[in-house]
Order: C-alpha cells, then structure tokens, then sequence
C-alpha cells in the first residue's frame, strides 16, 4: 500500500526530502509539494513528477496527500502542524517543533490526544552509528557512562545565525540524542564560550555547553558552526570500563604523498544520508519507538531554553 505524501517547504531539506521519499522510501509517493516560492516548487516537482502549490492549506487539504513533511521556516510550524491534526493527518515536523518552549507547550495542549499524529524530525536516533552506540551503552559494554564528548561542527553557519538561534537549531540535535542515547533526561545545564569570538555581529561561534543527566552523566557538547574544514560529528562515551566513539562514515581513504587523508562533507545532506531516509521509511510504515514525538521536542526545545538562560547569567547552572 502507498501513502501519498504532501512536503511543505522544499528549500534545501525540505527538497532533500522529497527527493529521499520519492526515490529511496517505499510506500510513499510524493504527490505534492508546496512553498511560497512557487518557482522553486515548480522546479522540485518537474524533478520528481508530482505537482506544486504556493498554498500550504490547499496542501494539507488535498485528498491525495495522506500525511505531510513540515520542511518550512520554523515560525510556520505551530500553524501547519494544526492544521494537518485537524485534517487528520499524520505529519512529521521537521525540527525544532516551534521556536519557544512555551509555543510548543501551547501546541501540545491544544492537539491533546491529537498529538500522536504528529513526529519530530530528530534523525540521529536512526543513524546506525548512534544506534550502535545506544545499543552497546544498554549492554554494558563500558558500564555505566560516566561522561560524554561531543561535537558538532560545520563549514559555515546558516544566514542569519546568532548565538541563541544556533543552540535552538544546531545544538537542539544533541539535546535529544544524548538523552536517548543513556536513558536519562538532561537535568541542569551550564553555557561556556572562549573569551573572544571571530565572528561578525557579536555571534559566539564556538560554544561549549555542559549538560548533566538526572543519573548523574557529565555531557560536553562543543558547536563550531564556522569551523571551515568541514560537517563533522562526534561522540564519545566514557565509562569505568572503556570508551565508545562513534566512528565517522568514510567510504574512501586517499594515500599519496608520504599521507594518508579522507575528505569530509560539505553538510549534513551526506554524513546523515542514511538516517534521513531510515526516518523517513518508519515514518511512512507507522509507529516506531525511534520516532521522537511531539513531546520531545518540547523537551529538547526547554532544555535549548535553559541553555540561553544559563548564557544570560554568566554559565550559571541552570535547571532544564
């Protein structure tokens, strides 16, 4: 059985997701695609055979479209999420759930019962790397982790980023994986930063941010979004009886030169490749425990709150 899939918003994700949905992810047709830049609607539905719209309501109430891809700017979330719950119809909102902790508190109040229609786009949980490590931390294999590294970095930051909008955006991945990865919610966090940034207007690029688990891990997070080499991601778990790292995918090692070198990606499109389209497929097949809800993304969104709260008052440790 095929399910016909509305995406509204189809800059670089939401196109990005299409396309996976079309190609890659069984069960799902792409029937229509929406933005209010038609053109470019126009342009991504020639590529894929399916029609467009600058109408996002036309959209969500057509009766092809059986469920929605919420790819559009995040001030837009909280009304196309209503909207596809009144409609009935599953949607898979891509992150963060709305900009405010209180908005998406409202959100959830609102949709009641309704909010199981709704899927928030925290992919990482489905990477096989962070699914490896979630797996081997429930087993044992190091004991009970102790503390956790991260890291997130990329070539350039987005236009228009500030400090408060990269932990929202950026740093709001970590905040729901790491606690998926432990089994432990975030429990007080602390914001630090270097004592200058080289950024323009003031932004602080890069950050690190302390987290601590209500079973008492010790999470650093570093966000280097103008980092310039390239997308890298990292995590390693420390424990009384080893570490775990996530090993970054590389397909191809260049020996030349009395060196050995591997390239790394542009943005995230490659790197997570994979656990984008393994969302995407257990979205489409129904329920999987995998799937962050729509009250996880208020959990991610108050702990992103706490951190900005922390950054206003000097690092102090804030309760998330």
């Amino acid at each position: 059985m095929t399910r016909g899939i509305g995406v509204v918003g189809v800059g670089n994700m939401g196109a990005d997701h299409a396309t996976t949905l079309q190609r890659y992810v069984s069960g799902a047709r792409v029937v229509l695609v929406a933005d209010l830049d038609v053109a470019r609607a126009e342009t991504v539905a020639r590529e894929l055979g399916c029609q467009a719209t600058g109408d996002a309501a036309a959209l969500i109430g057509d009766s092809e479209v059986e469920a929605v891809v919420v790819a559009a700017h995040d001030s837009t979330h909280a009304g196309l999420v209503r909207a596809c719950v009144a409609a009935g119809k599953p949607v898979l909102c891509e992150k963060p759930l709305t900009p405010t902790y209180a908005e998406s508190a409202r959100l959830l109040d609102d949709l009641g019962d309704r909010a199981g229609l709704v899927r928030v786009g925290f992919m990482r949980r489905f990477d096989p790397g962070y699914a490896e490590l979630r797996a081997r931390i429930r087993a044992g294999a190091i004991g009970t982790p102790l503390i956790v590294h991260a890291v997130a970095r990329t070539v350039g930051s987005y236009p228009g980023a500030t400090t408060e909008s990269m932990i929202g955006n950026s740093a709001v991945h970590d905040f729901d994986v790491l606690p998926w990865l432990l089994g432990s919610p975030i429990a007080e966090v602390s914001w630090q930063a270097p004592g200058r940034s080289a950024q323009p207007g003031g932004v602080q690029d890069p950050q690190l941010i302390l987290l601590r688990t209500e079973g008492g891990t010790l999470l650093t997070v570093e966000l280097f979004l103008n980092a310039g080499y390239g997308y890298d991601i990292r995590c390693e778990v420390v424990g009384p009886g080893g570490t775990l790292t996530l090993a970054e995918p590389v397909r191809v090692v260049t020996d030349s030169a009395l060196a050995r070198s591997r390239s790394y990606a542009a943005d995230w499109r490659p790197r997570f490749a994979d656990a984008y389209r393994l969302e995407l497929q257990a979205w489409v097949d129904g329920d999987d425990d995998r799937l962050a809800t729509a009250r996880d993304g208020l959990v991610a969104g108050a702990v992103a709150e706490a951190v900005v709260r922390s950054m206003r008052n000097n690092g102090a440790w804030t309760r998330a």
